[in-house]
């Protein structure tokens, strides 16, 4: 599925969605803890890739272990996320636009969430992504990816989209070969009055 395609696919069903899953309370306190430990200890500027309604991006913005605000940015497929992050939250910078071309620098970031924003992307399309991730990250720096843990590469009827099943070794191996090296990552199943039905898992990696 085109990124134009999955970007649609969001716009007729935003509303929805943000009704359902586009502010922070209604997060699992699990992803909120882990969210939390990679925003601070990552330095510089940061990019919630996939943002949505912007709910993750001013998380990553608004609260700082050692205060004061972050600079961060949000980029999504879907224009209605988009215009809905921008009325909700002024103060941060929002774009419409792809994962293959991010609108920043060389190494101009110290990180980039990822939070479920690949599951929609081919899996042959993703080391694609993972390099332009690795263009944008500055050495040293690192990326945190959220996702539905399964068999690698098999597909899943999403609610909204074709979606992709990953497992922690599976990504590891393609964000090696990107100039990554994976860190730490986490496991957990799908606790009762989640919004997904799914286990759940995450990878942190860093820039070689």
């Amino acid at each position: 599925m085109t990124d134009a395609r999955v970007g649609a696919a969001y716009d007729t069903r935003a509303a929805e969605y943000i009704a359902l899953a586009g502010d922070l309370e209604q997060m699992a306190a699990e992803d909120r803890a882990v969210i939390a430990a990679w925003r601070d200890a990552t330095p510089g500027r940061l990019l919630d890739a996939g943002c949505g309604p912007g709910h993750w991006t001013q998380f990553l913005h608004e609260r700082f272990l050692h205060g004061g605000h972050r600079d961060v940015l949000g980029v999504d497929l879907s224009e209605q996320f988009i215009v809905h992050a921008r009325s909700t939250y002024s103060e941060i910078e929002f774009l419409e636009g792809s994962f293959a071309t991010l609108p920043v620098p060389d190494a101009s970031l110290g990180g980039i969430l990822a939070w479920y924003s690949l599951i929609h992307t081919p899996p042959e399309d993703l080391s694609a992504i993972f390099a332009e991730f690795a263009r944008v990250v500055a050495p040293g720096g690192s990326i945190l990816i959220g996702f539905f843990d399964g068999t690698p590469r098999e597909p899943f009827a999403h609610a909204v989209a074709p979606a992709y099943f990953w497992s922690t070794d599976a990504l590891a191996e393609l964000l090696g070969a990107a100039g990554f090296t994976p860190t730490a990552s986490e496991r957990r199943p799908r606790a009762e009055g989640e919004i997904s039905v799914r286990p759940h898992a995450s990878l942190t990696a860093t820039r070689r």
